[in-house]
């Protein structure tokens, strides 16, 4: 089964396209989503969808508090989870179709115990497509998959690793720097599609530059980047 853990935190208008294309995926699986202190409708969306969902192969679909910070609600979601795979997935983000299946049948394989998916950005916006291009290139040859790839991982070897380390940024290097020491990460395609909603209110080329400040933080090892870098954008 997938346990697929979904961070939330005002999300009320990203997050109901999400869920609505989740479950329209068949498979083995369950869906927990952690709420970081909304103070929007995320709440009441996720209410919606709990009371509504028939889905016959969603497990279950759960919704739990925890402190606000993608790595305490991931790693919050990840302590409830019964699956044996975990799938973190940004409330923006949609899984590729039959994603769950093909994870589902992975499930016997061990010589698997980590992965992602390729990354691109919904619409047409050239510049868009320019930073998924460089950024799947980074990835392929790095296997340090971001948060927005949907990092899929075998729930003993999370809790071996320690889970998410309790930092308030790129939490998700971090991690999977330690991962990559014990494992090479498969790297999936198609593609999960993210909202580009937030990269385009905050500006396309702001958003490349914030990207590759990143790319470099992480590959060169620059000083930290300060907090304020990652403002949150709704």
């Amino acid at each position: 089964m997938v346990s697929i853990i979904i961070p939330a935190y005002n999300e009320e208008k990203a997050l109901p396209h999400t869920l609505s294309e989740l479950l329209c995926q068949p498979g083995d699986y369950e869906v927990i989503v952690v709420d970081g202190g909304s103070t929007d409708r995320t709440h009441a969306v996720v209410q919606d969808f709990s009371l509504s969902t028939q889905h016959s192969a969603l497990r279950s679909f759960r919704f739990l508090d925890a402190p606000k910070g993608r790595a305490s609600q991931m790693n919050a979601g990840a302590k409830e989870a019964d699956g044996e795979w975990l799938l973190f997935l940004h409330a923006d983000t949609v899984l590729p179709s039959g994603a769950i299946q093909r994870l589902n049948g992975m499930e016997a394989d061990l010589t698997i115990q980590a992965g992602g998916f390729m990354h691109r950005f919904s619409g047409g916006d050239w510049r868009l497509k320019l930073i998924s291009f460089l950024d799947n290139i980074r990835c392929v040859r790095s296997r340090i998959i971001y948060g927005d790839q949907a990092l899929f991982v075998r729930r003993p070897l999370f809790e071996q690793l320690g889970g998410f380390p309790n930092q308030s940024i790129l939490e998700d290097v971090a991690f999977c720097e330690k991962l990559i020491n014990v494992t090479k990460p498969l790297i999936l395609s198609p593609s999960v599609v993210t909202d580009a909603r937030k990269f385009l209110k905050m500006g396309v080329w702001r958003s490349f530059f914030r990207v590759l400040l990143i790319i470099l933080h992480v590959e060169f090892r620059l000083p930290i980047l300060p907090r304020s870098f990652f403002q949150d954008v709704r």
